[in-house]
C-alpha cells in the first residue's frame, strides 16, 4: 500500500492538489485509491463552499497518472499526461463534499500504447457509485507533432 507522500513523489499534483491518500491495490491493469480530501474545507477544487460531482473527474486523473507512474521505468522521468477526453461520464449524485465515507477511485486500463491510453473509471463512497465513465489520456502530447 502506497501512502499520501509515496502518491505524491508520482505524479505531478503536489500539496493540496494532491487528492489521493493511498492506493489499496494495484497491477498492470487497475489501480484502486482511497480520498478523504473531498471533505475539507481547504480543497482547492471546492466552487461555492461545496465540492461538484464533476471534481471526481479529478481524481480519477490523479489515479490514472498514478497508474501510469507505477507502470513506467523508474530510471526514466514521469512522463507528463493530458486528458484528451472524457467519454459516457454518468454522474450518480450531485456533489462529492456531503459523502460522509472516504472515496474510492478506480481505474482499470482497457487499451493504450506508448503515447495512447484508455481508461474506465468509477468513483464510490461506501458502495454507492458516485460517477464513472472513460478517459483517453495523450501521453507527452508535444511529442505528437
Amino acid at each position: 500500500m502506497l501512502d499520501r507522500t509515496a502518491i505524491a513523489a508520482r505524479i505531478p499534483h503536489q500539496g493540496d492538489m494532491c487528492l489521493l491518500d493511498t492506493v489499496r491495490d494495484w497491477n498492470a491493469s487497475i489501480i484502486q485509491c482511497t480520498a478523504s480530501s473531498h471533505r475539507r474545507t481547504d480543497n482547492p477544487l471546492r466552487n461555492d463552499a461545496q465540492l461538484g460531482i464533476a471534481a471526481g473527474i479529478e481524481y480519477a486523473a490523479q489515479a490514472m497518472a498514478l497508474h501510469g507512474g507505477l507502470l513506467a521505468d523508474s530510471s526514466q522521468p514521469p512522463r507528463q499526461g493530458y486528458l484528451a477526453s472524457v467519454r459516457s461520464v454518468n454522474f450518480h449524485t450531485l456533489r462529492l463534499d456531503d459523502q460522509p465515507a472516504d472515496l474510492l477511485v478506480e481505474a482499470e486500463r482497457l487499451s493504450g500504447d506508448a503515447n495512447q491510453v484508455l481508461y474506465r473509471f468509477a468513483v464510490s463512497a461506501a458502495g454507492q457509485l458516485l460517477l464513472d465513465g472513460r478517459a483517453a489520456v495523450i501521453l507527452d502530447a508535444g511529442a505528437l507533432a
